[in-house]
This record gives C-alpha cells, structure tokens and sequence, in this order.
C-alpha cells in the first residue's frame, strides 16, 4: 500500500513521493509567507499608530482618570450636532427636443411656386442673356474674331437595306405545286370535319 498523503487542489511532483515534498514545500511556504505578514503588521502598526486607539488610553494628569471616554462622546456629539442634508437622487428626465423632421408645424413654410408666366419670362430674359447680352459684354474692347473656314461636307455612307439589296435577307423559295395541294387538302380537312367535331365534343362535355 502506498504511503501517499491525502492533499487538496495542487500540483503533482513528477519525481519521487509527490504527496509528502508537495505537503513538506507548501507547508514551508505557508509558514513563510505567515512570518511575513505578521512581520509587515508590526512593522505598519508600530510605524503608524492609531490616533483614536491612543485618545482612548489617556488619562488625566491630576486626577488620574482616563479621558479617551469624554473625547468620544465629544466628538460624537460634535458629529450629531453638524448639519447634514440627505441628498436626493432624481432619475434624469427625457430630454424632448422639438424635431423639424417629425413636427411639420416646426418647418418654415414652404415658398410659393411660380406661375407659368414667371416661368415663361424668367426663360426670356435667361435667353437674352445668354445669346446677346454676356456675349456682347464679353467681347467689349476686343476685336471681332475673323470667321475660319467651314468644315467641308462630306458623304455619309450607311448601309440601307432598302437600297442595298444585297444586304436583304434571301427570298424564300416558293412551294411547289404537289406541296401547295397538300397543304391545301389538309386545310380543307380541319376546316370541314375535324374542328366541327373537336368544338361539337367541348361543348357536349362542358
């Protein structure tokens, strides 16, 4: 039977008895780490003594009497005694802001359309404008450019089929006579007899 120790969440030595080294090393090390915080507590309570702690052990030099009491309750009645006001806290409130995009009544209103008469002179005096008032304020004081030669005319040659016969499409051969009496025993046929007979049947049927 092994002599393996019982011990909680840690971790496995990989050699020899890992639960007694474990239990031997983390022991020491609890015992360590204990020295020191006791250490470092002395160390910050002999550095920094409490102020209340040391009230309380006084005494009074004449008679005796310890004093840390009276200064308790004096400055216990000093803190009653201040004036303290409770605080309210208030949810904040929804912030409403009047939206032009949602409350039409919020828009400016909407300017007036033109008339089609405004509109009609308005395009006057933007074509008299254009076509002889800027150009004759434009070319003020400079002389009048001389007139280059025209661009010569020249064939546009498109391919028509109307006038190209070339580029029409082949004319269909004729039928000849025996595929002409064919066609044309065929047609009497459903004209006379099988059409009556299939619209005779529908509307027996229907």
């Amino acid at each position: 039977m092994t002599d393996t120790l019982p011990i909680g969440l840690t971790y496995l030595s990989p050699v020899g008895n890992y639960g007694r080294q474990n239990t031997q090393a983390l022991g020491g090390v609890s015992h360590l780490w204990q020295d020191f915080f006791a250490r470092a507590m002395a160390e910050q309570q002999a550095e920094a003594p409490d102020a209340v702690s040391q009230a309380l052990v006084q005494y009074d030099k004449e008679s005796g009497e310890p004093t840390g009491g009276a200064k308790a309750l004096a400055l216990i009645e000093t803190q009653r005694a201040c004036a303290v006001h409770d605080t309210e806290v208030i949810p904040p409130e929804p912030l409403f802001l009047p939206k032009a995009e949602l409350e039409a009544s919020l828009l400016e209103p909407a300017p007036e359309p033109y008339s089609a008469a405004d509109m009609i002179q308005q395009q006057r005096q933007l074509d008299i404008s254009n076509s002889w008032l800027r150009p004759v304020v434009m070319s003020q004081g400079h002389p009048a450019p001389e007139p280059g030669p025209a661009p010569s005319p020249r064939p546009l040659h498109l391919p028509i089929a109307e006038f190209e016969m070339d580029l029409l499409d082949p004319a269909p051969e004729p039928f000849d006579e025996a595929t002409m009496a064919k066609q044309q025993n065929d047609l009497e046929f459903d004209m006379h007899w099988a059409r009556p007979v299939v619209l005779n049947n529908v509307r027996v049927h229907a």
